[in-house]
């Protein structure tokens, strides 16, 4: 068994913070970032020119709005992964994966000649009840390249078998961006190569090390804040839009001000959140990037709530997971059905029949999410219909759909997906992790719909017309070219192309260990399982001192070390 070093978390004295539904004033944040409170730490991350870099920027590739792909470079490899905001590892498949979804597949492999191997095991569990796929292989390390931010020694699960739709359709795997309480291979990684693992202390303190990449690189300080924003383009019905991610900073030409932020979800034990470690033990984590909703509306008309009741728990306060790697929107099959019988005269009158609707009538779904109203841009209401043989377009209402019920571990009622992120501009900031009641984990929404929205459907329908009833229809491969963003550039607007790589530049901080005497098997507190709508669940195999560790199911984590050390 293989045993990484790691660092103990120094326990610092923090600043008060103040209102978590704003972001809060305080003196110019450096580099021209937004205003949020850090502690200085002592790595630093150079670009190629030496210049310091503070984030990066690529853009995403799009399958007819069915999946949305970045481009990552793993080891050797280049390929494109589906963006994933609902999960947090990084799986890619390798030359052994025979499944058909794999053969399926057009995405380059994974050449695992530079993968090191940690001795454990992944087996990941996608979708809600309806729609579950799975992913397995071994998890091990490699240098991983993202918006030309380089992590070295990363995380990772090499996919062997697999099912799921991020290959089928054309990927290579999945980048997951959530909190690292859904890591499932930083746990099977700690536990394959931690001697000693001590409850829930060991996971978040070997979240430095071991944690999913985006969590990484917020913590070498390869990025100057710990956020990243995501648009969509838009490559169906009105091809339009343009989709990429920025690590690190707020996109180009968005002003901190023209945000509405709201806080992420916290949970508590009590609904399937973490047990806090021993040096956090007051503290509440968040475990998705799930935010309350005020309401949900229909052509500006507030739909009345869900009558469902939740699986297990007392009903939770309304609320949404926010999705990129869901195609759809998902939400209560009671709301759902309400919605399609008001839109569609087929479904009102049957409701097994598809909800047909006529493509020029223009419907607004609004989700109100901090007072604000933000809605889905009519063009990604609809979709392509069956035909009727004529030159007339057929639309259809197919991008809402019934899903699960609230439970533990997943408290949210409606998963907005991709629908939803091409007609918002979405912010994840993760804040202070280790401490999250001093920075809380935020999310901020600026709505991309135009005041013209229907005259734009109106449009898409007349050429539609023309071309036999056929909807415009695109697929974008994900670019290979990146762009850092310097020191410099936020001022002067520029970004340059490259590779920047974290290194050390100063003291580490110091070493803290545990033990679990003579313990074999352990399994820890705040699970999340198999049938939460996009939670990856895995069971873990690895080799240890005294024989197999045959079941090791990750508890949820609910944190993301954003901890800076000195």
């Amino acid at each position: 068994m293989r045993t990484i070093n790691w660092n103990s978390l120094n326990m610092l004295t923090w600043l008060a913070l103040a209102s978590a539904s704003a972001l809060p004033s305080r003196p110019p944040a450096r580099k021209g970032g937004i205003t949020l409170p850090f502690i200085k730490h002592s790595h630093k991350i150079s670009g190629r020119d030496g210049d310091e870099v503070v984030g990066g920027t690529v853009g995403l590739g799009d399958q007819q709005d069915l999946f949305y792909t970045v481009a990552v470079t793993v080891g050797k490899s280049t390929t494109t992964v589906n963006l994933d905001t609902g999960s947090a590892d990084l799986w890619v498949i390798d030359s052994s994966c025979k499944t058909s979804a794999c053969v399926q597949s057009n995405a380059p492999r994974y050449n695992t000649d530079s993968f090191h191997q940690s001795g454990g095991t992944v087996d990941l569990t996608f979708g809600d009840s309806v729609t579950g796929t799975h992913a397995s292989g071994p998890v091990g390390r490699d240098t991983v390249t993202i918006a030309g931010l380089v992590m070295e020694n990363q995380t990772l699960a090499a996919v062997s078998d697999t099912d799921n739709s991020a290959v089928s359709t054309g990927g290579a795997g999945i980048l997951g961006l959530g909190f690292f309480s859904q890591s499932f291979v930083q746990a099977s990684a700690v536990n394959a190569e931690i001697a000693n693992v001590v409850g829930t202390d060991t996971f978040v303190e070997q979240t430095p090390n071991s944690g999913p990449v985006v969590s990484r690189l917020i913590l070498s300080d390869a990025i100057d804040e710990p956020l990243f924003s995501i648009t969509l383009q838009r490559d169906t019905i009105d091809v339009s839009g343009e989709g990429q991610i920025t690590i690190g900073q707020l996109p180009e030409g968005v002003d901190n001000s023209s945000l509405t932020w709201v806080p992420v979800r916290l949970y508590d034990e009590s609904v399937g959140g973490l047990t806090p470690p021993s040096f956090a033990s007051q503290e509440v984590y968040p475990l998705r990037w799930e935010v309350v909703l005020d309401g949900v509306f229909l052509d500006g008309q507030e739909l009345p709530g869900s009558t469902q009741t939740a699986n297990g728990i007392p009903n939770p306060s309304l609320s949404a997971l926010i999705d990129t790697g869901n195609s759809i929107i998902r939400g209560p099959t009671d709301v759902i059905n309400n919605i399609l019988s008001k839109v569609s005269p087929a479904f009102a009158a049957d409701a097994t029949a598809r909800p047909t609707l006529p493509c020029t009538d223009a419907h607004s779904l609004a989700f109100k999410i901090g007072g604000q109203l933000f809605p889905v841009d009519p063009r990604d209401f609809v979709s392509q219909g069956p035909s009727d043989g004529s030159s007339n377009p057929q639309c259809s209402a197919d991008n809402i759909v019934g899903t699960d019920a609230p439970q533990s571990g997943a408290l949210f009622s409606w998963n907005l997906g991709d629908p939803f992120l091409k007609s918002n501009l979405v912010v994840f900031y993760y804040g202070n992790i280790t401490h999250p009641s001093l920075d809380p984990p935020r999310m901020g929404f600026k709505s991309l719909v135009p005041t013209n929205a229907d005259d734009l459907l109106d449009g898409a329908v007349t050429d539609a017309q023309k071309d036999g009833g056929n909807f415009e229809s695109t697929s974008d491969a994900a670019p290979t070219a990146s762009s850092l963003i310097r020191e410099g550039d936020i001022s002067s607007g520029l970004a340059t192309t490259g590779a920047a790589t974290a290194t050390k530049t100063g003291g580490a901080a110091g070493g803290a260990t545990g033990t679990v005497s003579g313990q074999a098997t352990a399994t820890l507190p705040g699970v999340p399982t198999a049938t939460q709508p996009n939670a990856a669940s895995a069971l873990y195999r690895q080799r240890a001192q005294n024989g197999v560790w045959t079941m090791l199911l990750l508890p949820a984590l609910s944190l993301l070390l954003s901890l800076r050390m000195l």
